[in-house]
């Protein structure tokens, strides 16, 4: 962005903005707590567990076309500000749930927030690509991206000191806990999650008044001609279309691997508690976050798609060890990866959009509606750990990373575009 006051007015929106990525990063690495302490609180199965992951990418899934044609029509900061209200509304609603006591109820909440969240990515990114050169757009949506990592690490803390509890209790101790006292230890467990998401529901609501009071650059009306034919165009350019199904693998792999990293820890460490399972979580995300500053300062001497192919093949070969060696050393290996998938989201994001033109919001709606890989890998990985345990089920991320080494490799021989196509709209 230049220093012109033109847009020096809009500071506050870009502010705002990157904000957007702390929030719901901070949101889906809640969902890892959740995870464990419903799987507690509900005595679920590791496939029961992914309904969690479920719920709240079939929200990203259903809502990314609705939230792009939104955007298109209104404008950023409609959609900003709708997708905030849903983001809080949904958080707003744990509180019923946990009175209820019910799972279902709890997901449906999940599914209201990750409509919200559909909104505010589908807006987010594209606009960070879009203030500045094209060239830059994978590097500058890496810096903008260095603030959902602090939210995840946020999400992370509050999980473990405000809903965690530190107390073990196996099966077994349960099983001998009198009908009153297991009825208890059940109730507090559910209630653990009713006051941090009254909190962020409320936090949120904020945002959305501040989003609503301050200046978003100006919505052009133009840009909402010929908008049904054009989300259509979208499916002419190969490399979004591999971008979306790389997209699709990749936060597959992501989502697992932290879904189940305390499950993980629980299983390869005898007699952990969740509590401190929490703290190998916690490693993870903050890996993640040095990697992306790591990452973006590499993309200054190493091209994007190469950069990419090195951390996948990485990612891939610590999965792997998570998958077949386990142990300590199969945990350590699952954490580590963290560091190296840092950067993979936001650099298939920007690459996939290389060349869109007028075509971005509509590409960026379908790279978000890949994001339901996060519900479908995860549930194959619950499932397959039900079946041959939670090690193997590493080995699903494993195989995820390669498609996204498919993906760099591929890219890398097509030189990024200076001009943006101009697609028909007839």
């Amino acid at each position: 962005m230049s220093g012109t006051t033109a847009d020096r007015k809009y500071v506050p929106a870009i502010v705002l903005t990157v904000a957007l990525f702390f929030l719901w990063g901070m949101a889906n690495n809640l969902n890892d707590i959740l995870i464990a302490q419903f799987k507690k609180a509900f005595t679920l199965s590791d496939f029961q567990t992914s309904f969690v992951q479920q719920a709240f990418y079939m929200g990203y899934f259903l809502l990314a076309v609705p939230a792009a044609l939104v955007t298109r029509a209104k404008g950023y900061k409609t959609a900003i500000v709708t997708g905030l209200v849903l983001y809080a509304a949904g958080a707003l609603l744990f509180y019923p749930a946990a009175h209820y006591g019910e799972y279902l109820y709890f997901l449906a909440a999940l599914f209201v927030i990750a409509c919200g969240l559909a909104f505010l990515e589908t807006s987010a990114n594209p606009l960070m690509t879009e203030l500045g050169d094209p060239k830059t757009a994978a590097k500058r949506l890496n810096w903008a991206q260095a603030a959902n990592p602090v939210g995840t690490v946020a999400g992370v803390l509050i999980g473990k000191y405000f809903i965690l509890s530190a107390i073990v209790h196996d099966e077994a101790t349960v099983a001998a806990m009198s009908p009153a006292a297991r009825e208890a230890f059940y109730r507090s467990e559910v209630v653990a999650v009713q006051t941090p998401y009254l909190v962020i529901g409320l936090v949120v609501l904020l945002f959305a008044v501040a989003a609503a009071v301050i200046r978003f650059p100006e919505h052009r009306a133009e840009e909402t001609v010929g908008a049904p034919s054009r989300f259509v165009d979208v499916f002419r350019h190969p490399r979004l279309i591999f971008a979306t199904v790389t997209q699709f693998f990749y936060v597959g792999a992501q989502v697992g691997m932290w879904s189940y990293t305390i499950r993980y820890a629980q299983a390869n460490v005898p007699g952990m508690a969740e509590h401190d399972a929490a703290d190998y979580l916690f490693a993870s995300l903050v890996l993640f976050g040095i990697g992306r500053f790591v990452g973006t300062a590499l993309m200054g001497r190493i091209a994007p798609p190469r950069l990419l192919a090195i951390f996948a093949v990485v990612s891939a070969v610590l999965a792997g060890v998570a998958g077949f060696v386990g142990g300590q050393v199969g945990l350590y290996a699952l954490v580590l990866a963290s560091l190296f998938m840092s950067i993979q989201f936001p650099t298939i994001f920007a690459l996939g959009m290389d060349g869109l033109g007028p075509l971005r919001r509509a590409g960026a709606s379908l790279i978000i509606m890949a994001i339901i890989g996060g519900a479908v890998l995860t549930g194959l990985m619950g499932h397959i750990s039900d079946i041959a345990g939670i090690d193997t089920a590493m080995l699903v991320p494993a195989a995820c990373f390669l498609v996204v080494l498919g993906f760099a490799v591929k890219t890398a021989q097509q030189p990024l575009s200076d001009e943006t196509p101009q697609p028909s709209i007839h």
